[in-house]
């Protein structure tokens, strides 16, 4: 009997063979048990807990959980993991240090209120920083190793990761860029209670407003005092609609955003809701500008007091790091008719001075009222160039002036808006 036999070329080579499967074998068992390893160091975050909810970082924890379900659980899991990756970015480390630097936690709330950090946090936050980098650093290879499958799979990209340094960095310019929600935008809201942000804010910028130059400036150079760190004044902006006072508040923050100036706007149900407010954000870096667009009130109520207990001072002492700004186009916040004036209340005068005092309460007062005839074709050959319009002055003055004679007025709004038509026509 014979067999068909191939001898290896020589013991060397077999001997070779064995030793690259032994090698490629330990190789992939090594990348398990770090996966394994790295899961455990994960389960034991302290200070950036709150990542472990993060809905990304939640499917790439899963992934090294181990080898649980079936192979095409596995596969799926991981599918899933680079289709929500890919959402954001195709840089794991991208995401994961901008998760670590924008997170809320004990460790960055003692940092930017001044106080002391004992031994036991700042090793804790070097080892989980350590752990993060690592995180950050997997390859769609070593993940793929520890998987029952050997076909195609997307892969991510990582980049060159020091989060340790690139903490520190940001400790150091906390007071800029802020931390949590803060960090990641600009302007909010409130529902119930809580702050939320605005996806969609604003973008109007101060190169965008032509006119009232020095009525805005007086609201900039207020705003600045507040992010310089000195006495600011709450404010008032008030006159006739259209003439951009809402657009100079929101313009001033998107243009100092970048040094820490935050906005947050509250509807007039929600005066109550600001002592909360204040408190909440009393110990926080950054500076903030509590927005009231449009007040005016009917008459004294729970909702005219709240806000004058607060612009007076309550319990709670005014923080340095909050104003208040506010627009109306009634200089006295109050409608007030002849019939007010008849009422029956016995000091019926004092009842009238407190309710249009609330202004007063404000320490600063800027008025907006409607262009003349020269500030409107200011205004209208200012926007000339930012829409594109290309019409010889004199003629697009006097179709500007047709314009607002229709529209029962000038003011900034009707320049703008006799801009949009003018396009909307050539289109």
């Amino acid at each position: 009997m014979r067999f068909n036999h191939r001898p290896f070329d020589s013991l060397d080579a077999y001997l070779y063979r064995i030793y690259n499967k032994a090698t490629v074998c330990r190789k992939e068992l090594d990348f398990v048990d770090n996966l394994e390893k790295l899961y455990l160091r994960l389960q034991g975050l302290v200070i950036f807990r709150n990542l472990l909810d993060d809905p990304l970082l939640r499917l790439l924890v899963k992934l090294l959980a181990g080898k649980e379900g079936s192979p095409e659980k596995q596969v799926g899991r991981y599918a899933a993991f680079v289709s929500a990756l890919f959402d954001e970015t195709d840089d794991l480390t991208a995401y994961i240090r901008a998760r670590v630097l924008a997170d809320d936690n004990i460790y960055v709330r003692r940092r930017a209120q001044g106080e002391p950090i004992a031994d036991v946090l700042e090793e804790c936050l070097q080892k989980e920083l350590d752990a993060l980098e690592s995180l950050s650093q997997l390859t769609a290879k070593e993940i793929r190793a520890s998987l029952p499958y050997d076909g195609y799979l997307p892969q991510w990209t990582n980049s060159p990761a020091d989060f340790v340094s690139a903490y520190r960095d940001r400790m150091e310019g906390i007071a800029d860029t802020g931390y949590g929600v803060f960090a990641k935008h600009h302007m909010f809201t409130v529902k119930d209670g809580a702050i939320v942000p605005a996806h969609w804010p604003d973008p109007v910028r101060l190169s965008d407003l032509i006119g009232y130059e020095a009525e805005r400036q007086a609201v900039i150079d207020n705003t600045m005092a507040l992010v310089a760190g000195r006495p600011a004044a709450n404010t008032l902006l008030y006159g006739d609609a259209g003439t951009g006072k809402s657009s100079t508040v929101k313009a001033i923050v998107n243009e100092y955003r970048d040094r820490g100036l935050r906005l947050i706007e509250i509807s007039k149900k929600q005066f109550r809701e600001i002592p909360a407010i204040i408190e909440s954000l009393s110990g926080n870096p950054l500076k903030f500008i509590l927005f009231i667009d449009d007040l005016t009130f009917a008459e004294e109520n729970d909702d005219f007091n709240a806000l004058k207990a607060v612009l007076e001072g309550s319990v709670s002492h005014k923080s340095p790091n909050l104003v208040i700004y506010a627009t109306s186009n009634r200089r006295h916040l109050i409608r007030e008719t002849f019939s007010d004036r008849a009422g029956d209340d016995v000091h019926r005068n004092e009842t009238i001075q407190e309710l249009i005092s609330l202004s007063e309460r404000f320490g600063l007062s800027v008025s907006f009222y409607g262009p003349d005839k020269k500030l409107y074709h200011q205004i209208v050959v200012g926007l000339k160039a930012q829409y594109g319009i290309d019409v010889e002055d004199a003629l697009l003055l006097q179709e500007a002036d047709k314009y607002a004679f229709q529209r029962g007025g000038r003011s900034p709004r009707v320049a703008r808006q006799f801009m949009e038509y003018l396009v909307s026509r050539e289109g």
